[in-house]
């Protein structure tokens, strides 16, 4: 609690006294004993097993179907003590985090409790009278129930400095809505816990918890495989920049970038991942460029350059087996293809390019342009957009570029070596010694 700022201090001190004191005050008047303790247990349990999601900064858990199912079966006070049973979970957490959230459930379970009441829902089993009209103050309940929170949670990241506010067209909703209909779906399970309980009792637990659990197994698997093709394609990434001592990171960074601008785009997570990959793995094919040309600091001879052309159609023949990467073998075969038509291997222009690529593309580039390389010094990030823009239209797709530089003014870029660029170092430097069909920025030829 020390480390905590004061702020931070009498937040959560306020959120666990005002739980405290609701659940001491009552009224405990029609609170089942039993049901109690046995939803008490199923919320432990479910909240036990909650998943990170979301790059593993957010946790989902079904613990919200139990905190709701108690609204209807023992009440607001009986909601608040569910949901305070929080505290109790089997996850190694400090004793601080097990109060907050303890008072957070117990907060969310008493208002719904209330809304539920207000809307004409009742306390008790609901029989068979009861549908469909308790849907309707149920699904308010739930609402009221994520929103309170949310906004519990919103309060303590202010207090702790972690938050700042920000202008609606900046704030990314489509994670954010991702979370809260997952949570809205646990909740209206609810409903149907509260619905069996009279015609199975104390077993409507387990009917509940068995599915749970299988979940539960289900996503971890999927988890673990995603953690899995992760390591497999970043140990790839590994063995490309251990050839080539400048391009150490480059395609982590490039990856990055590539789901900065899914991520601006709208994209769905599976496409935003997909073209992490396509970022992560685009450079593959110089596997079979010689290290002497990719680490030689002069300029390249028409041959050398042809071999580093080559890298496309090299990296798609050595990851197109794998199957998971889908879309992300487009972005890695024509990330050097122009909008003009004048790029490689295909020479293909426009819409032809596939949309991948031209994503990839930008992403590349403004990473190579704000590192430092054999050939030339870093750029800053404002002078790269500004380069990037100049050439959109013509080497890159337009769309692809502004969508890089609202993602960059809003989350920002490190840049691993800023030096101010020296325009005719990068015009001149690596020039190769006969003309050759190119990816050119500000004059040069790229080797991203």
């Amino acid at each position: 609690m020390r480390a905590l700022p004061v702020a931070a201090r009498l937040y959560v001190g306020l959120v666990v006294l005002g739980a405290t004191a609701v659940m001491v005050l009552g009224p405990f008047d029609g609170i089942d004993p039993g049901t109690l303790v046995l939803l008490a247990v199923l919320f432990v349990v479910a909240e036990s097993i909650s998943t990170l999601v979301h790059r593993g900064k957010t946790g989902i858990s079904p613990s919200s179907s139990a905190s709701l199912a108690a609204v209807v079966l023992v009440g607001p006070v009986g909601a608040a003590i569910v949901g305070f049973a929080s505290c109790l979970i089997f996850r190694r957490q400090d004793l601080v985090k097990r109060l907050f959230n303890g008072g957070q459930f117990a907060f969310a379970g008493y208002a719904a409790g209330h809304v539920f009441q207000m809307l004409g829902g009742g306390v008790g089993v609901p029989d068979e009278d009861a549908f469909p009209w308790i849907v309707l103050p149920f699904a308010v309940a739930v609402l009221a129930y994520s929103l309170l929170n949310s906004l519990l949670v919103a309060g303590l990241l202010w207090c702790l400095g972690a938050v700042r506010i920000q202008r609606p067209r900046r704030v990314m909703w489509r994670p954010l809505a991702t979370l809260e209909l997952s949570s809205l779906g646990y909740g209206m399970l609810g409903l149907f816990i509260a619905a069996i309980w009279g015609a199975v009792g104390p077993f409507a637990v387990l009917l509940v918890l068995i599915p749970l659990f299988i979940a539960r197994w289900a996503f971890d698997q999927y988890v673990s495989q995603q953690r899995a093709h992760d390591s497999t394609l970043a140990t790839l990434c590994q063995a490309v920049e251990t050839k080539d001592y400048y391009t150490r990171g480059h395609c982590m960074r490039v990856a990055k970038a590539a789901g900065m601008i899914a991520d601006e785009l709208g994209m769905s997570a599976e496409r935003v991942q997909t073209m992490r990959y396509a970022g992560m793995l685009h450079d593959i094919g110089k596997l079979g460029v010689p290290t002497k040309i990719l680490q030689k600091a002069g300029k390249l001879t028409e041959d050398e350059f042809a071999a580093i052309q080559l890298h496309p159609m090299r990296g798609y023949e050595i990851v197109r087996e794998i199957d998971f990467l889908d879309e992300a073998l487009a972005g890695i075969m024509h990330h050097h293809e122009r909008m003009d038509g004048g790029g490689y291997p295909m020479g293909l222009a426009g819409e032809e390019i596939p949309e991948a690529a031209r994503l990839v593309s930008v992403a590349d580039v403004f990473d190579c342009l704000t590192s430092t390389r054999s050939y030339r010094t870093a750029w800053s990030a404002e002078d790269a957009i500004i380069e990037l823009r100049r050439c959109a239209g013509t080497q890159f797709d337009p769309r692809m570029v502004e969508a890089l530089v609202r993602a960059v003014d809003r989350e920002g870029w490190e840049v691993p070596d800023l030096v101010e660029p020296d325009e005719d170092e990068c015009v001149t430097h690596h020039e190769p010694e006969a003309p050759a069909a190119s990816v050119r920025v500000a004059g040069e030829t790229t080797r991203s």
